[in-house]
């Protein structure tokens, strides 16, 4: 079975997002420590949105207020169309909803 040797990438949204569900759940120790992971560079690259990037996010979520996407869906749809990537790593359903993107596994 081959490894894959992309790189990943998230956006500092997604950490936001994904630390802060953990702490909420009672798993602060897993939070702090998957923080870690992440700042270090040991899981994946981390795009820091610009100020550009959020107002953008912004719109996105003021035209699609018929779907359920979070803003930090959002971001990650803005972030995904500036750097013309075309896969994502993910198991939110609304990014099947984002068009033109494959999603794995």
């Amino acid at each position: 079975m081959g490894q894959n040797r992309e790189k990943l990438l998230t956006s500092d949204y997604v950490v936001d997002e994904t630390l802060t569900l953990l702490r909420a759940r009672g798993e602060p120790n897993r939070a702090i420590a998957l923080g870690n992971q992440f700042f270090r560079g040991d899981l994946t690259a981390i795009y820091y949105l610009t100020e550009g990037d959020v107002q953008a996010a912004w719109d996105v979520f003021c035209r699609c207020s018929d779907k359920e996407w979070s803003f930090t869906d959002c971001t990650s749809k803005v972030v995904m169309e500036r750097l013309q990537l075309i896969t994502a790593f993910a198991f939110d359903r609304h990014f099947h909803q984002f068009g033109g993107i494959a999603i794995v596994p």
